[in-house]
């Protein structure tokens, strides 16, 4: 009797000194890093750099996420002109680089479990998207949320929450209210493809209050495989949509050109839809 008494110590000790290693091992700064870059040269200059990090942390019953990244494009157009005549002559060319995107965001959260499937949460945001036409979005959130699958293969969950947003755009609508109340539904789902693979969909819906008619939607989706512990390789297509994009100011011509003259400019809106394909190479520390 004694003995079996002493084996079942040692069993349950065993096992919540195990248990205990476990939390000890998660509870720690964990960061993931993507990195992508493109670059050709010749008769074609051009580069493509994005990054994205998230630093994250997860307590017993809270948990905290820092998430910034951005895209940046530029191109080099060369105009050629010949000079001389048709047999002699001499090539002149004229190079200009112009940003063609650029796109950034900053945000953080805090979460705080209710119950096993039932948590609160607030944070914090930025982003700018200058070629959509914004040149800072700040929102502030806070909310709940529900996780419905907290699995080792699966995880899913959704988010309900009130916002406020003080944005400003690169050009002025004066019929925009840069300041407004809203809400926002928002889900993430994880899911492990096979022993490497693994495949995400994050989305937003963002509704303007004040202007039920104003209402955005960011929906992400990647798959990531994975090389070694460290090491991935991933692909991701974003998708911005705006349903009342920001305006552009362009110049108002009185004939098509090259004929016609500037006579003043005018506000047109921009595209609603907006995509951004990634690949990308991810390092996880």
């Amino acid at each position: 009797m004694r003995g079996a008494a002493a084996l079942l110590a040692v069993g349950l000790g065993g096992t919540v000194a195990a248990q205990a290693q476990d939390k000890a091992a998660d509870d720690h700064w964990k960061d993931t890093a993507e990195f992508s870059y493109v670059v050709t040269a010749g008769n074609s200059e051009t580069s493509t750099l994005g990054f994205k990090d998230r630093l994250g942390r997860k307590w017993d019953r809270s948990g905290f996420e820092l998430n910034a990244g951005g895209v940046r494009a530029e191109a080099t157009a060369t105009t050629r002109t010949a000079i001389g005549t048709s047999t002699n002559f001499s090539i002149d060319e004229e190079s200009a680089t112009a940003l063609t995107a650029e796109s950034y965001f900053l945000n953080g959260r805090y979460n705080r479990k209710i119950s096993g499937h039932f948590f609160w949460f607030v944070g914090v945001g930025w982003d700018r998207n200058r070629f959509a036409g914004v040149q800072n979005r700040s929102v502030g959130v806070a909310g709940i949320g529900n996780t419905w699958i907290d699995g080792e293969r699966t995880k899913f969950r959704t988010d309900y929450s009130t916002t406020y947003t003080d944005e400003k755009d690169v050009t002025e609508n004066p019929n925009f209210k840069a300041t407004f109340s809203g809400l926002r539904v928002s889900s993430s789902l994880l899911r492990k493809i096979g022993e490497n693979a693994t495949f995400t969909d994050d989305l937003i819906l963002d509704e303007n209050l004040d202007e039920t008619s104003d209402y955005r939607a960011n929906m992400t989706n990647s798959l990531a495989v994975a090389m070694s512990r460290r090491l991935a390789l991933k692909v991701s297509l974003q998708w911005l949509y705006d349903h009342q994009p920001a305006f552009k100011e362009i110049d108002l011509l009185d004939a098509p050109p090259p004929a016609g003259v500037k006579t003043g400019t005018v506000l047109a809106q921009l595209d609603d839809l907006d995509t951004i394909f990634t690949a990308s190479l991810v390092v996880n520390f």
